[in-house]
């Protein structure tokens, strides 16, 4: 089974925030593909299974409900639960600051860059050999504010936007893996003036 895992904190106060593209991604999944409800929390993550189009089968949306710091433990328990492998089977979807609005870039492994959500999970699956979406949310100010703020009136479209393309990207990795969705989704910046 394959697992995609959003990142973002629990609770309507951090909903909106730039920290939480990762569980806004999961949910547009969700939405996507007819699932209802916010899933079963089960050891610590929401968690809702869907049977996708061959060559797919099935697949496991997570969203742990621990703060983001936190997120290694749900995110194991998970890939227990669906017997699945880090290097091959899960996709963490997760905000970046280093990465304008309107940019996603995917990798295949790597460090946390600074990211304490990817920090936990590495330390708690023993390396960091997983696939990564990283969502562009920009840098402004203290780097804490600026993740737990939301987006202002100017960048909300472009926001939606982006979300939209790392769900279209999350679903490219399943059907063809990552390097098709490194492919087609790096470099790619709907910031961009379009022709």
């Amino acid at each position: 089974m394959k697992v995609i895992c959003g990142l973002g904190n629990p609770g309507e106060r951090y909903r909106l925030t730039r920290h939480n593209v990762g569980f806004r991604v999961v949910d547009l999944l969700a939405d996507r593909w007819g699932l209802t409800g916010a899933g079963r929390v089960r050891e610590g993550a929401a968690q809702l299974e869907a049977e996708r189009p061959e060559p797919i089968g099935r697949v496991l949306l997570v969203k742990p409900m621990k703060y983001m710091n936190i997120s290694g433990a749900p995110v194991r328990a998970a890939l227990r639960r669906a017997d699945a492998e880090p290097a091959s089977d899960l996709l963490i979807v997760a905000d970046d600051v280093d990465l304008p609005l309107g940019r996603i870039r995917l990798r295949r492994g790597g460090s946390a860059g600074g990211h304490n959500g990817l920090r936990d999970i590495i330390a708690a699956l023993g390396g960091n050999e997983f696939n990564r979406l990283r969502v562009g949310i920009g840098r402004a100010g203290e780097t804490v504010d600026h993740v737990l703020s939301t987006f202002r009136k100017d960048e909300r479209e472009l926001a939606t936007e982006a979300i939209a393309t790392a769900a279209d990207a999350a679903e490219l990795w399943l059907a063809e893996g990552i390097e098709a969705a490194m492919n087609a989704y790096n470099g790619f910046d709907l910031a961009a003036p379009r022709a």
